[in-house]
């Protein structure tokens, strides 16, 4: 039987008593100091706390009960055999010493000596999350060009918590975060307020995007389908010379590809606000040449100053616009309806009322915005509300709008000799709608026509801000990442800058990193239990007479996962060891916090080498059924044997992870997968070490939610399930420092 008790020890000078833990177990008995002093008044020997009349009770406390529970865990996992007063003293004093220097050490913000003199290129990561980007940036460096992280941004606060813990608390950056919905209109003020004048190099960022995957159903109206455009507005304010979008591979199909081209539409669509009096100058002479389609052409023309706009100033050109199209339909209603019916008609009525609409394009996507987000906050999906919702926010979009008028001409059954002008006012009201690159598309038969191609051409080239290829699906395992996780990205390289078509995959299909690889070093874990330490894992007790074929698959690599026999590390080595090149050599320990509050007070912090890596308490009947199912190696196979046992579950799928291979796509339930050799659920460190985050990342607050709160809550699970893979962001992040100039 283990007993362990706290006591004070003397009094220093400043009459401050230390409190020492001491362990007796049979014949060991191990003294140690816990690195707190407190005033004896304050020292409560009977409960073993200190009293709430010392302002750091709650911090020193829950200190103290860690480390209780840490030695009670030791001594019931370690064999008595093993038991040295030593071996005890050195497993306490990690964990005392660890916290030690989180209080104490005072971190430098100026980056290491070896850095003066190299050429830092800044970079900000939107849609946040964990901060998979962001890991992933840091760790590059190409030749003397490395990354220096100026902001992150989301709208969670346990997103904001997890970054602020790791970069400004562990790394010591000064890298600011801005947690603000994006579509709120004064983020873009926030944000350029944040950033202090300074130069952003690279915009990285993935958009919210579950309307847009392959795996469920998808809603229409989702609140996430608009953020590509705030996205953009970012882009178009910034000027960073390269951007990089990330999204699910769905995005490419989705309406039939339709999205994917609007979104490269818009990307070339972003135009150098410098350059833009050229194609104004362009077009003024060719509206003077210009004999035959004077009212289109004007049309364009008054479309494109739309472009180069302030927000107060964007309304006023688009209300001249209609104005234009509203006084030609006025010249044109006596010739095709008589008095009284143009103003009984509705036909007529909808034409008038739809101009009236188009004039409000801001209060209507206002309202757009507010009703989608009470879709949102209420979950209207798959019932009888949600069809008329979508309904409404349909009718006021500006396309239908247009199709409600083009019906309404219709309707009026006017004379063939005024079809080309009613054709003229809808074709008119279409370019209202046009992009910057669907108004270059119809300008050029004008250009044409008046043999001007190549100076049009030339004047293109100079206002585009951004190039940009096609999106390409990235493999996550192409990289070193141990999972099978597609991606699609889109990069945008400004003008100036080499363009960048795709990312080189690391590895080769036979050179992947497996599962095992990942994972065979964290399987000391059993059901209901938390580990703070590193544990050996007894491979020949563990696998059973396949231990050397699961030895055979660890190999020695690159931090990039490629083969390296004589100067790799294992991956497992990488994960612990980390990968950001040593740049962060006054980095704290390993810590984790619940809250703001504690992540303030450095006395709250746990600090401990291992973080994250906890399973659930299942029961009896839930393991006898994950075993079933992992003896099956897959969730169909074991159905039948799940029936005859009466352990079959309504659960839609279970993934059982093939240690020789790389696993499926992480998600944010982690009961979706069992692994390769217990029949539990995968704890938030595997899952990280899935997703190729180093250990030291540790992700903050709660574990886990459920039900109506997974709407507004980004728990540990979600944050890892819904990061960008490091090493792969690392790869995006290496091709670009190679192209920027």
């Amino acid at each position: 039987m283990i007993n362990v008790k706290f006591y004070l020890d003397k009094a220093d000078k400043s009459k401050r008593y230390p409190i020492h833990l001491v362990i007796r177990q049979r014949e060991v008995q191990v003294k140690v100091a816990t690195g707190e002093k407190i005033l004896k008044k304050d020292w409560d020997s009977k409960l073993q706390i200190v009293k709430d009349s010392d302002g750091n009770y709650k911090s020193i406390n829950k200190f103290l009960s860690f480390l209780r529970q840490e030695v009670e865990k030791y001594f019931n996992a370690v064999p008595h055999a093993n038991f040295t007063d030593k071996k005890v003293k050195e497993k306490i004093l990690s964990l005392v010493n660890g916290r030690k220097l989180n209080t104490e050490l005072k971190i430098l913000c100026e980056e290491a000596a070896e850095y003066e003199g190299k050429i830092r290129t800044t970079f900000v990561d939107l849609f946040a999350g964990a901060g998979g980007f962001s890991e992933g940036f840091l760790q590059a460096e190409y030749g003397n060009r490395y990354y220096d992280f100026l902001l992150g941004s989301d709208i969670n606060e346990n997103c904001e918590l997890t970054h602020l813990a790791r970069y400004n608390f562990q790394l010591g950056l000064e890298a600011d975060f801005l947690r603000q919905d994006i579509t709120e209109i004064d983020f873009l003020d926030n944000l350029l307020e944040r950033l202090k004048g300074q130069q952003v190099d690279v915009v990285c960022g993935g958009p919210p995007c579950q309307s847009f995957s392959l795996a469920g159903r998808r809603k229409k109206f989702d609140k996430k389908d608009d953020l590509f455009s705030h996205y953009l507005n970012v882009i178009r304010v910034l000027r960073p010379k390269y951007f990089v979008m990330e999204n699910v591979k769905g995005i490419l199909t989705k309406e039939g590809g339709k999205i994917k081209e609007m979104i490269l539409q818009e990307i070339r669509s972003i135009i150098d606000l410098k350059e833009f009096h050229k194609i104004v100058y362009f077009l003024s002479n060719l509206r003077k040449v210009e004999k035959i389609k004077t009212f289109m052409l004007d049309c364009y023309i008054q479309r494109m100053q739309f472009e180069s706009a302030n927000e107060k100033e964007l309304e006023k050109f688009r209300e001249t616009y209609i104005q234009m199209i509203e006084n030609r339909f006025r010249l044109l209603t006596p010739k095709i309806v008589d008095y009284k019916t143009s103003k009984t008609n509705i036909s007529i009525s909808t034409i008038r009322h739809g101009f009236n609409l188009l004039k409000r394009s801001k209060e209507l996507s206002y309202i757009r915005k507010k009703v989608i987000q009470e879709k949102a906050h209420s979950d209207l999906d798959n019932d009888f509300f949600a069809e008329k919702f979508d309904s409404f926010l349909s009718t006021i979009e500006s396309d239908s709008i247009l199709d409600q008028i083009r019906v309404a001409f219709e309707n009026l059954k006017p004379s063939e000799e005024y079809q080309t002008e009613i054709n003229e006012i809808i074709q008119a009201l279409e370019i209202y709608n046009f992009s910057f690159d669907e108004c270059i598309e119809g300008l050029r038969p004008f250009v044409r026509n008046l043999s001007v191609e190549a100076e049009f051409e030339d004047i293109l080239s100079h206002i585009r801000l951004y190039r940009i290829d096609q999106p390409f699906v990235a493999l996550a395992s192409d990289y070193g990442v141990p999972q099978n996780r597609e991606r699609v990205l889109f990069i945008g390289c400004r003008k100036d800058q080499k363009l960048v078509k795709t990312v080189p995959a690391t590895v080769s299909e036979k050179e992947k990193v497996t599962v095992f690889e990942a994972l065979y070093d964290l399987d000391f874990i059993g059901n209901d239990e938390e580990k703070y330490s590193y544990e050996l894992v007894d491979s020949k007790l563990r696998y059973n007479g396949t231990t050397d074929k699961m030895k055979s698959l660890i190999r020695k690599r690159n931090v990039d996962g490629k083969p390296d026999e004589k100067k790799g590390l294992t991956y497992a080595e990488w994960s612990k060891k980390g990968r950001l090149n040593g740049r962060f050599s006054n980095a704290k320990n390993p810590f984790y916090v619940r809250s703001f509050d504690e992540l303030e007070n450095s006395l709250a912090h746990v600090v401990a080498p291992l973080h994250n890596h906890k399973t659930s308490k299942q029961s009896e009947d839930v393991i006898r059924r994950l075993d079933i199912i992992r003896s099956a190696g897959n969730y169909d196979l074991a159905k039948k044997e799940l029936k005859k046992n009466g352990l079959d579950s309504e659960k839609r799928n279970y993934n059982v992870l093939r240690p020789d291979s790389q696993s499926p796509t992480v998600m944010t339930i982690p009961d979706d997968y069992i692994h390769f050799s217990s029949p539990r659920a995968l704890t938030v460190r595997e899952m990280a070490r899935l997703q190729s985050f180093d250990d030291s990342f540790v992700f903050q607050g709660k574990r886990s939610t459920g039900g109506s709160k997974r709407k507004f809550e980004v728990p540990q699970f979600t944050l890892v399930g819904n990061a960008v893979p490091p090493l792969m962001a690392r790869a995006v992040a290496l091709e670009i420092l190679r192209s920027i100039k």
